[in-house]
Parts: structure tokens; sequence; C-alpha cells
């Protein structure tokens, strides 16, 4: 390599930080990027990674429905500037969702455009694809836990409680 030329193992670019001006390593295949060399070929995405001993998605799509109240991160919502209902109050609108979707008189996402306090309600609550380390924690441990068309029972966040639909 006389040229000064590094090269780089098959699948993967050696680019040049816009920001920083550093050099960082893109995988062609999952467009992930990384600032240390690349020490083999890059592969395809995998579309499991194990964790703790069983494999789970490399990444999910759901639906959620969101029920705020008076103690949510954020009070308001696109339906309600100001949210007074108490958690258990809360818990309940859920629960009577919850009921109506498993009895199927309704779906998650026709209940979800309507009434949740997410503005994904116009999705119908889809929250597109999402990783790990994207959501927060309950939310996202629940949503990996699902398999593809499986509802959660009623998940508590921050933001207020969630029934979660896996799409994907």
């Amino acid at each position: 390599m006389s040229d000064g030329q590094e090269t780089v193992p098959e699948g993967w670019e050696k680019r040049t930080s816009r920001s920083t001006g550093m050099t960082y390593y893109l995988n062609v295949y999952t467009k992930e990027s990384q600032w240390n060399p690349p020490t083999a070929p890059a592969e395809p995405a995998n579309t499991n990674v194990s964790v703790r001993g069983r494999d789970e998605p490399h990444e999910v799509q759901c639906a959620h429905l969101l029920v705020k109240h008076n103690k949510s991160r954020r009070p308001s919502s696109w339906r309600e500037e100001n949210i007074t209902r108490s958690k258990d109050e809360a818990l309940e609108v859920l629960e009577s969702y919850r009921k109506k979707i498993q009895s199927n008189e309704t779906t998650l996402q026709e209940l979800a455009q309507r009434y949740s306090d997410c503005s994904s309600a116009k999705r119908g609550g889809d929250l597109g694809m999402f990783k790990r380390g994207m959501m927060q924690k309950p939310f996202e441990d629940a949503a990996f836990a699902l398999k593809v068309g499986d509802m959660s029972d009623i998940v508590d966040t921050d933001s207020g409680v969630h029934l979660i639909l896996r799409l994907k």
C-alpha cells in the first residue's frame, strides 16, 4: 500500500464526515456507520439478533393507542390541550378499548385514529420501524416481546398508558 490509500473490507466504504472532517466507515448493506476501521467484510443486515439467548428482531413496526393522564410527561395532545384525567381513569379508558379490540368490535388502528393522544393517531397509531434504544424502555421491551399480529397488555410509560400492536 505505497499509495497511502487504505483499503477496506468488502461491503464497506471509507467516507469523510462533512461536519467533523473525520473519517468514518459505512456498511453499504445496512447503511450503519462506525468510526473504527472495519476488520471483516460487511454482512447484509441480520434480521434477528440474539438477546439473552433468544432471537429478537433487529427492528419492529408497531401501532399503539396512547391514553395520557394528568401525571404524563406532557399532559396535552392534539385532542385535548389540558389533560386532567387521573392515571386510574386513563387505565379504565384503555381497558375499555382493549375489550372492544379483543371482542373484534373494532381494531386498535381505528381506535387510535379517533382517540390516541399521540400524533401517530392520524396514521392509525403506526410508529413505523424502530430499533432498540429509540423508545422508552417499558414500551420497547413490550414491543420487542410481541409476535407479529399480537397486542400487548397495558404498558405504562412516562408518556401515559398504551396498548401496542406489533405490525412487523
